[in-house]
């Protein structure tokens, strides 16, 4: 990926626009977690209820932390061993991590990402990013960029080319208090 398409991208982001971009298995949505309203605007193009909480991805851990509680040493065991990779976990919230982020839940879905563009893409913006599939909320998900184009249009703001990963179906989600799979 060259750095222009990600310059492209991090400006939109910083704008408070809306971004698609591959992921591990289908073509993302994202936007900085820290803007509210373009949050709030990604949860109304998805069509997307607030109370269901949303992801984030990051390229690594580090980036996850200012959203969440401090996390023990054998929740680190747990998650350590799939991270960079395609496992998403819920994890306790920071106390001060927005709900629109976390939706009716105690706990955010986090994930460091291992797709190289996903990845890229956060580091070029410095952080985490919101991460939700490109699809109105019940549609099926896009796989690809003319398809994410076609879908939402003039309502996002850039996409970020790239092919996804191999995954057939979305990351699986676990929570890590727990051990429990939410989603295969």
């Amino acid at each position: 990926m060259d750095a222009p398409a990600y310059d492209t991208a991090v400006a939109a982001l910083r704008r408070g626009g809306i971004v698609a971009y591959p992921t591990e298995a289908v073509y993302g949505l994202g936007c900085d977690p820290a803007n509210a309203t373009a949050v709030a605007r990604l949860l109304e193009l998805k069509q997307r209820p607030p109370s269901k909480g949303l992801i984030l991805i990051a390229a690594d851990e580090t980036a996850l932390r200012p959203w969440l509680a401090p996390i023990d040493a054998a929740t680190e065991a747990r998650i350590g061993p799939t991270w960079p990779g395609a496992t998403t976990w819920l994890l306790p919230a920071a106390a001060d991590c927005p709900w629109i982020l976390r939706g009716e839940h105690e706990t955010l879905a986090v994930r460091v990402t291992a797709h190289p563009v996903a990845a890229g893409l956060c580091r070029a913006w410095g952080g985490a990013l919101v991460s939700t599939s490109a699809n109105r909320s019940g549609g099926e998900p896009v796989r690809d960029a003319d398809a994410a184009r076609k879908l939402f249009g003039a309502d996002i703001d850039t996409v970020v080319e790239g092919a996804v990963g191999g995954r057939e179906r979305p990351t699986p989600i676990r929570d890590a208090r727990t051990g429990q799979t939410l989603r295969e």
